[in-house]
Protein backbone atom coordinates (compact mmCIF):
# COMPACT_ATOMS: atom_id res chain seq x y z
CA UNK A 1 0.00 0.00 0.00
CA UNK A 2 2.87 2.41 0.65
CA UNK A 3 3.83 2.76 -3.05
CA UNK A 4 0.21 3.57 -3.90
CA UNK A 5 0.08 6.35 -1.35
CA UNK A 6 3.29 7.76 -2.76
CA UNK A 7 1.88 7.60 -6.28
CA UNK A 8 -1.25 9.49 -5.20
CA UNK A 9 0.84 12.26 -3.72
CA UNK A 10 2.74 12.65 -6.95
CA UNK A 11 -0.49 12.89 -8.96
CA UNK A 12 -1.92 15.60 -6.71
CA UNK A 13 1.03 17.95 -7.16
CA UNK A 14 0.03 19.46 -10.55
CA UNK A 15 -3.54 19.99 -9.30
CA UNK A 16 -2.23 22.29 -6.57
CA UNK A 17 -0.31 24.32 -9.14
CA UNK A 18 2.96 23.92 -7.26
CA UNK A 19 6.12 25.55 -8.63
CA UNK A 20 7.92 23.97 -11.59
CA UNK A 21 10.49 22.37 -9.29
CA UNK A 22 7.89 19.92 -7.93
CA UNK A 23 7.46 17.29 -10.61
CA UNK A 24 7.00 13.57 -11.08
CA UNK A 25 10.31 11.68 -11.33
CA UNK A 26 10.37 11.10 -15.08
CA UNK A 27 8.06 13.28 -17.21
CA UNK A 28 9.56 12.97 -20.74
CA UNK A 29 7.75 15.88 -22.45
CA UNK A 30 8.82 18.46 -19.84
CA UNK A 31 12.15 16.90 -18.84
CA UNK A 32 14.14 20.01 -19.74
CA UNK A 33 11.97 22.38 -17.70
CA UNK A 34 13.22 21.22 -14.32
CA UNK A 35 16.89 21.45 -15.31
CA UNK A 36 16.48 24.90 -16.88
CA UNK A 37 15.17 26.23 -13.59
CA UNK A 38 17.74 24.44 -11.45
CA UNK A 39 20.62 25.47 -13.72
CA UNK A 40 19.61 29.12 -13.38
CA UNK A 41 19.73 28.73 -9.60
CA UNK A 42 23.23 27.24 -9.85
CA UNK A 43 24.42 30.03 -12.10
CA UNK A 44 23.01 32.64 -9.73
CA UNK A 45 24.75 30.93 -6.82
CA UNK A 46 28.04 31.23 -8.71
CA UNK A 47 27.22 34.80 -9.78
CA UNK A 48 27.70 33.59 -13.34
CA UNK A 49 25.80 34.65 -16.45
CA UNK A 50 26.16 31.22 -18.08
CA UNK A 51 24.00 28.29 -17.06
CA UNK A 52 26.05 25.08 -16.65
CA UNK A 53 25.21 21.94 -18.59
CA UNK A 54 23.79 18.97 -16.71
CA UNK A 55 26.61 16.47 -17.41
CA UNK A 56 29.40 18.79 -16.29
CA UNK A 57 27.66 19.39 -12.96
CA UNK A 58 26.63 15.86 -12.02
CA UNK A 59 29.14 13.76 -14.00
CA UNK A 60 26.34 11.48 -15.17
CA UNK A 61 23.78 11.39 -17.97
CA UNK A 62 20.27 12.75 -17.61
CA UNK A 63 18.94 9.22 -18.10
CA UNK A 64 20.88 7.96 -15.07
CA UNK A 65 19.66 10.90 -13.00
CA UNK A 66 16.04 10.19 -13.99
CA UNK A 67 16.49 6.53 -13.08
CA UNK A 68 17.84 7.45 -9.63
CA UNK A 69 14.88 9.78 -9.07
CA UNK A 70 12.36 7.12 -10.07
CA UNK A 71 14.18 4.51 -7.97
CA UNK A 72 13.79 6.38 -4.70
CA UNK A 73 11.05 8.97 -5.30
CA UNK A 74 8.17 7.37 -3.38
CA UNK A 75 10.25 6.37 -0.38
CA UNK A 76 12.22 9.61 -0.51
CA UNK A 77 9.04 11.67 -0.25
CA UNK A 78 7.80 9.59 2.70
CA UNK A 79 11.12 9.87 4.51
CA UNK A 80 11.08 13.65 4.16
CA UNK A 81 7.79 14.31 5.89
CA UNK A 82 8.84 17.94 6.03
CA UNK A 83 9.05 17.74 2.22
CA UNK A 84 7.14 20.97 1.73
CA UNK A 85 9.29 22.76 4.30
CA UNK A 86 12.40 22.42 2.11
CA UNK A 87 12.44 25.68 0.20
CA UNK A 88 14.92 27.64 -1.84
CA UNK A 89 15.74 31.19 -0.84
CA UNK A 90 12.87 32.46 -2.99
CA UNK A 91 10.46 30.22 -1.02
CA UNK A 92 9.97 27.78 -3.92
CA UNK A 93 9.41 24.24 -2.64
CA UNK A 94 12.05 21.66 -3.60
CA UNK A 95 10.67 18.80 -5.68
CA UNK A 96 12.11 15.29 -5.77
CA UNK A 97 14.50 16.19 -8.60
CA UNK A 98 15.67 19.25 -6.70
CA UNK A 99 16.42 17.25 -3.57
CA UNK A 100 18.23 14.50 -5.49
CA UNK A 101 20.25 17.16 -7.31
CA UNK A 102 21.21 18.88 -4.04
CA UNK A 103 22.31 15.57 -2.52
CA UNK A 104 24.33 14.68 -5.63
CA UNK A 105 26.00 18.08 -5.54
CA UNK A 106 27.15 17.36 -2.01
CA UNK A 107 28.61 13.99 -3.09
CA UNK A 108 30.11 15.03 -6.42
CA UNK A 109 31.66 18.34 -5.36
CA UNK A 110 32.52 17.59 -1.75
CA UNK A 111 31.71 21.21 -0.93
CA UNK A 112 30.84 22.01 2.69
CA UNK A 113 27.16 22.03 3.62
CA UNK A 114 27.31 25.76 4.31
CA UNK A 115 28.72 26.49 0.86
CA UNK A 116 26.00 24.50 -0.92
CA UNK A 117 23.34 26.06 1.27
CA UNK A 118 24.55 29.54 0.36
CA UNK A 119 24.15 28.72 -3.33
CA UNK A 120 20.44 28.19 -2.90
CA UNK A 121 19.68 30.47 0.02
CA UNK A 122 19.12 27.47 2.32
CA UNK A 123 20.24 26.54 5.82
CA UNK A 124 23.14 24.07 5.92
CA UNK A 125 21.10 21.77 8.18
CA UNK A 126 18.49 21.42 5.41
CA UNK A 127 21.24 20.38 2.97
CA UNK A 128 22.47 17.81 5.49
CA UNK A 129 18.95 16.47 6.04
CA UNK A 130 18.23 16.15 2.32
CA UNK A 131 21.56 14.42 1.66
CA UNK A 132 21.11 11.95 4.49
CA UNK A 133 17.55 11.04 3.48
CA UNK A 134 18.77 10.51 -0.08
CA UNK A 135 21.45 8.10 1.13
CA UNK A 136 18.96 6.17 3.27
CA UNK A 137 16.53 5.82 0.37
CA UNK A 138 19.32 4.75 -1.99
CA UNK A 139 20.42 2.08 0.47
CA UNK A 140 16.87 0.71 0.61
CA UNK A 141 16.11 0.69 -3.11
CA UNK A 142 19.47 0.44 -4.86
CA UNK A 143 20.88 -2.57 -3.02
CA UNK A 144 20.46 -4.85 -6.06
CA UNK A 145 23.14 -2.83 -7.82
CA UNK A 146 25.85 -3.97 -5.40
CA UNK A 147 25.82 -7.72 -4.83
CA UNK A 148 27.98 -10.78 -5.23
CA UNK A 149 27.33 -12.29 -8.68
CA UNK A 150 25.29 -15.44 -9.23
CA UNK A 151 26.59 -18.44 -11.23
CA UNK A 152 25.76 -17.11 -14.71
CA UNK A 153 27.19 -13.67 -14.04
CA UNK A 154 30.26 -15.18 -12.42
CA UNK A 155 30.92 -17.28 -15.51
CA UNK A 156 31.02 -14.08 -17.56
CA UNK A 157 33.37 -12.43 -15.05
CA UNK A 158 35.77 -15.37 -15.11
CA UNK A 159 35.74 -15.44 -18.90
CA UNK A 160 36.65 -11.74 -19.04
CA UNK A 161 39.57 -12.11 -16.62
CA UNK A 162 40.88 -15.07 -18.60
CA UNK A 163 40.51 -13.24 -21.89
CA UNK A 164 42.23 -10.13 -20.57
CA UNK A 165 45.22 -11.68 -18.80
CA UNK A 166 44.95 -15.46 -19.15
CA UNK A 167 44.07 -16.04 -15.48
CA UNK A 168 41.59 -18.95 -15.35
CA UNK A 169 38.84 -19.15 -12.70
CA UNK A 170 39.60 -15.62 -11.44
CA UNK A 171 36.53 -13.97 -9.86
CA UNK A 172 37.67 -10.49 -8.88
CA UNK A 173 40.40 -8.17 -7.62
CA UNK A 174 40.71 -6.80 -4.08
CA UNK A 175 42.35 -3.66 -2.69
CA UNK A 176 41.94 -1.04 0.03
CA UNK A 177 42.04 2.74 0.04
CA UNK A 178 42.09 5.39 2.76
CA UNK A 179 39.31 7.95 3.15
CA UNK A 180 40.92 10.92 4.90
CA UNK A 181 39.17 12.57 7.85
CA UNK A 182 39.61 15.59 10.09
CA UNK A 183 41.44 15.12 13.36
CA UNK A 184 39.21 14.60 16.37
CA UNK A 185 39.25 15.33 20.06
CA UNK A 186 37.13 12.25 20.72
CA UNK A 187 38.43 9.58 23.12
CA UNK A 188 40.68 6.97 21.47
CA UNK A 189 40.99 9.17 18.38
CA UNK A 190 44.56 7.91 17.84
CA UNK A 191 43.13 4.65 16.55
CA UNK A 192 42.23 6.52 13.35
CA UNK A 193 45.86 7.47 12.70
CA UNK A 194 47.24 5.37 9.86
CA UNK A 195 50.81 4.50 8.98
CA UNK A 196 51.31 7.89 7.33
CA UNK A 197 50.13 9.74 10.47
CA UNK A 198 46.84 10.77 8.87
CA UNK A 199 43.34 10.31 10.23
CA UNK A 200 41.56 7.93 7.90
CA UNK A 201 38.92 5.25 7.47
CA UNK A 202 39.67 2.25 5.27
CA UNK A 203 37.53 1.01 2.38
CA UNK A 204 38.14 -2.56 1.21
CA UNK A 205 36.59 -3.43 -2.14
CA UNK A 206 36.40 -6.35 -4.54
CA UNK A 207 35.63 -5.42 -8.14
CA UNK A 208 34.96 -7.23 -11.41
CA UNK A 209 36.64 -6.61 -14.81
CA UNK A 210 34.18 -3.77 -15.53
CA UNK A 211 35.25 -1.95 -12.33
CA UNK A 212 31.89 -2.74 -10.75
CA UNK A 213 31.99 -3.01 -6.96
CA UNK A 214 30.99 -6.53 -5.87
CA UNK A 215 31.81 -6.52 -2.16
CA UNK A 216 32.84 -3.66 0.11
CA UNK A 217 33.86 -3.27 3.75
CA UNK A 218 34.26 0.13 5.38
CA UNK A 219 34.22 1.62 8.86
CA UNK A 220 37.53 0.30 10.14
CA UNK A 221 40.15 2.85 11.28
CA UNK A 222 43.25 3.57 9.23
CA UNK A 223 45.55 2.09 11.88
CA UNK A 224 44.57 -1.44 10.77
CA UNK A 225 46.51 -3.07 7.94
CA UNK A 226 45.00 -4.70 4.85
CA UNK A 227 45.40 -8.25 6.14
CA UNK A 228 43.65 -7.46 9.42
CA UNK A 229 40.69 -5.81 7.68
CA UNK A 230 40.36 -8.78 5.35
CA UNK A 231 40.20 -11.23 8.25
CA UNK A 232 37.46 -9.25 9.99
CA UNK A 233 35.25 -9.23 6.90
CA UNK A 234 32.23 -11.40 6.25
CA UNK A 235 33.73 -12.21 2.85
CA UNK A 236 36.75 -13.84 4.50
CA UNK A 237 34.55 -15.94 6.77
CA UNK A 238 32.41 -17.14 3.85
CA UNK A 239 35.48 -18.15 1.84
CA UNK A 240 37.09 -19.95 4.77
CA UNK A 241 33.86 -21.92 5.30
CA UNK A 242 33.77 -22.88 1.63
CA UNK A 243 30.53 -20.94 1.13
CA UNK A 244 32.08 -18.61 -1.46
CA UNK A 245 34.73 -19.07 -4.16
CA UNK A 246 34.39 -22.83 -3.82
CA UNK A 247 33.98 -23.93 -7.47
CA UNK A 248 36.94 -25.75 -9.02
CA UNK A 249 38.08 -26.08 -12.62
CA UNK A 250 40.56 -28.34 -14.34
CA UNK A 251 43.18 -26.46 -16.30
CA UNK A 252 42.92 -27.28 -20.00
CA UNK A 253 45.92 -28.99 -21.53
CA UNK A 254 47.43 -29.81 -18.14
CA UNK A 255 47.94 -33.25 -16.53
CA UNK A 256 44.97 -34.85 -14.79
CA UNK A 257 44.43 -33.44 -11.33
CA UNK A 258 45.56 -29.93 -12.30
CA UNK A 259 42.63 -28.28 -10.56
CA UNK A 260 42.34 -24.68 -9.30
CA UNK A 261 39.73 -23.26 -6.99
CA UNK A 262 37.91 -19.99 -7.69
CA UNK A 263 39.97 -17.08 -6.40
CA UNK A 264 40.40 -13.34 -6.31
CA UNK A 265 43.70 -11.49 -6.76
CA UNK A 266 45.34 -9.00 -4.40
CA UNK A 267 48.70 -7.30 -3.97
CA UNK A 268 51.53 -8.25 -1.62
CA UNK A 269 49.75 -6.75 1.41
CA UNK A 270 47.43 -9.78 1.52
CA UNK A 271 48.13 -13.34 2.68
CA UNK A 272 48.44 -16.04 0.03
CA UNK A 273 45.33 -18.20 0.48
CA UNK A 274 43.67 -20.92 -1.64
CA UNK A 275 41.05 -18.35 -2.72
CA UNK A 276 43.35 -15.28 -2.77
CA UNK A 277 46.31 -15.25 -5.16
CA UNK A 278 49.08 -12.73 -4.50
CA UNK A 279 52.25 -12.04 -6.53
CA UNK A 280 55.61 -13.74 -6.05
CA UNK A 281 57.97 -11.79 -3.78
CA UNK A 282 61.18 -13.68 -4.59
CA UNK A 283 64.33 -11.56 -4.94
CA UNK A 284 65.40 -13.57 -8.00
CA UNK A 285 62.15 -14.74 -9.67
CA UNK A 286 62.16 -17.23 -12.52
CA UNK A 287 60.98 -16.14 -16.00
CA UNK A 288 57.68 -17.96 -15.36
CA UNK A 289 57.20 -16.11 -12.07
CA UNK A 290 57.98 -12.80 -13.76
CA UNK A 291 55.31 -13.57 -16.37
CA UNK A 292 52.77 -14.52 -13.71
CA UNK A 293 53.44 -11.31 -11.76
CA UNK A 294 53.10 -9.26 -14.94
CA UNK A 295 49.68 -10.73 -15.72
CA UNK A 296 48.65 -10.54 -12.07
CA UNK A 297 49.56 -6.84 -11.88
CA UNK A 298 47.78 -6.04 -15.13
CA UNK A 299 44.59 -7.80 -14.00
CA UNK A 300 44.74 -5.99 -10.65
CA UNK A 301 44.56 -2.63 -12.42
CA UNK A 302 40.77 -2.89 -12.47
CA UNK A 303 40.47 -2.46 -8.71
CA UNK A 304 43.07 0.29 -8.56
CA UNK A 305 41.27 2.11 -11.36
CA UNK A 306 37.91 1.62 -9.66
CA UNK A 307 39.20 3.11 -6.39
CA UNK A 308 40.81 6.08 -8.14
CA UNK A 309 37.67 6.83 -10.15
CA UNK A 310 35.49 6.48 -7.07
CA UNK A 311 37.41 9.24 -5.30
CA UNK A 312 37.66 11.40 -8.40
CA UNK A 313 33.96 11.19 -9.23
CA UNK A 314 32.68 11.56 -5.66
CA UNK A 315 34.82 14.37 -4.30
CA UNK A 316 33.22 14.06 -0.87
CA UNK A 317 35.56 11.07 -0.39
CA UNK A 318 38.71 13.05 -1.21
CA UNK A 319 38.63 15.92 1.26
CA UNK A 320 39.25 15.87 4.99
CA UNK A 321 35.67 16.81 5.78
CA UNK A 322 34.69 14.10 8.22
CA UNK A 323 35.28 13.28 11.83
CA UNK A 324 35.66 9.60 12.75
CA UNK A 325 31.95 8.78 12.63
CA UNK A 326 31.83 4.99 12.32
CA UNK A 327 28.12 5.06 11.54
CA UNK A 328 27.58 7.75 8.90
CA UNK A 329 30.76 7.82 6.84
CA UNK A 330 30.63 4.10 5.90
CA UNK A 331 27.09 4.59 4.61
CA UNK A 332 28.16 7.56 2.52
CA UNK A 333 30.99 5.45 1.07
CA UNK A 334 28.47 2.70 0.33
CA UNK A 335 26.15 5.18 -1.42
CA UNK A 336 28.99 6.37 -3.65
CA UNK A 337 29.81 2.78 -4.59
CA UNK A 338 26.12 2.14 -5.33
CA UNK A 339 25.91 5.20 -7.56
CA UNK A 340 29.05 4.11 -9.41
CA UNK A 341 27.54 0.68 -10.06
CA UNK A 342 24.26 2.20 -11.23
CA UNK A 343 26.17 4.20 -13.84
CA UNK A 344 27.95 1.04 -14.98
CA UNK A 345 24.74 -1.00 -15.07
CA UNK A 346 23.02 1.70 -17.14
CA UNK A 347 26.06 1.96 -19.44
CA UNK A 348 26.33 5.66 -18.72
CA UNK A 349 28.93 7.07 -21.11
CA UNK A 350 29.65 9.94 -18.70
CA UNK A 351 31.58 7.58 -16.42
CA UNK A 352 34.32 7.41 -19.06
CA UNK A 353 34.86 11.16 -18.72
CA UNK A 354 36.45 10.70 -15.31
CA UNK A 355 40.24 10.97 -15.77
CA UNK A 356 41.84 7.54 -15.98
CA UNK A 357 44.13 6.87 -13.02
CA UNK A 358 45.29 3.99 -10.85
CA UNK A 359 46.78 6.00 -7.99
CA UNK A 360 44.13 6.15 -5.28
CA UNK A 361 46.32 6.28 -2.17
CA UNK A 362 48.92 8.96 -2.84
CA UNK A 363 51.68 9.00 -0.22
CA UNK A 364 51.00 5.55 1.24
CA UNK A 365 53.73 2.91 1.38
CA UNK A 366 53.18 -0.62 0.05
CA UNK A 367 52.31 -3.12 2.79
CA UNK A 368 53.64 -6.68 2.78
CA UNK A 369 52.38 -9.96 4.19
CA UNK A 370 54.52 -13.08 4.62
CA UNK A 371 51.59 -15.42 5.31
CA UNK A 372 51.23 -18.24 2.79
CA UNK A 373 49.09 -21.38 3.08
CA UNK A 374 50.80 -24.47 1.62
CA UNK A 375 47.87 -25.45 -0.61
CA UNK A 376 47.75 -21.86 -1.92
CA UNK A 377 51.47 -21.99 -2.76
CA UNK A 378 50.84 -25.13 -4.81
CA UNK A 379 47.88 -23.56 -6.62
CA UNK A 380 49.82 -20.40 -7.47
CA UNK A 381 52.71 -22.50 -8.83
CA UNK A 382 50.20 -24.39 -10.97
CA UNK A 383 48.75 -21.14 -12.32
CA UNK A 384 52.25 -19.79 -12.88
CA UNK A 385 53.19 -22.80 -14.98
CA UNK A 386 49.92 -22.54 -16.92
CA UNK A 387 50.24 -18.83 -17.83
CA UNK A 388 53.91 -19.21 -18.78
CA UNK A 389 52.84 -21.72 -21.41
CA UNK A 390 50.23 -19.30 -22.68
CA UNK A 391 52.93 -16.70 -23.13
CA UNK A 392 54.99 -19.06 -25.28
CA UNK A 393 52.00 -19.49 -27.61
CA UNK A 394 51.51 -15.77 -28.20
CA UNK A 395 52.41 -14.44 -31.65
CA UNK A 396 55.83 -12.84 -31.76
Amino acid sequence: MAPLRGAKRRKRQPEKALPAGVMAPMPPPDAADWWDTFARRLAAGHKSKDCPDFESVFKMSRGTFNYICSLISGDFTRKTQSFRNFRFGDKTILGVEDQVAVALLRLTTGEPLLSIGNRFGMNHSAISNITWKFIESLEDHGIRHLKWPGPEEMATIKAKFEKLQGLPNCCGAIDTTHILMCSSAQPNSNVWLDGENRNSMVLQAIVDPDMRFRDIVSGWPGSLDDSCILRTSGFYKLCEKGARLEEQMELPGEPAGSVVREYIIGDASYPLLPWLMTPYQEHDPSPAQVEFNKRHTAARMVVQGAMARLKERWQVLKGELWRPDKHRLPRIIYACCLLTNIMIDLEDTQRDRTPASHNHDVGYMQQFSNVAVDSAVAQRDMLCKYVSKLDSKLPK
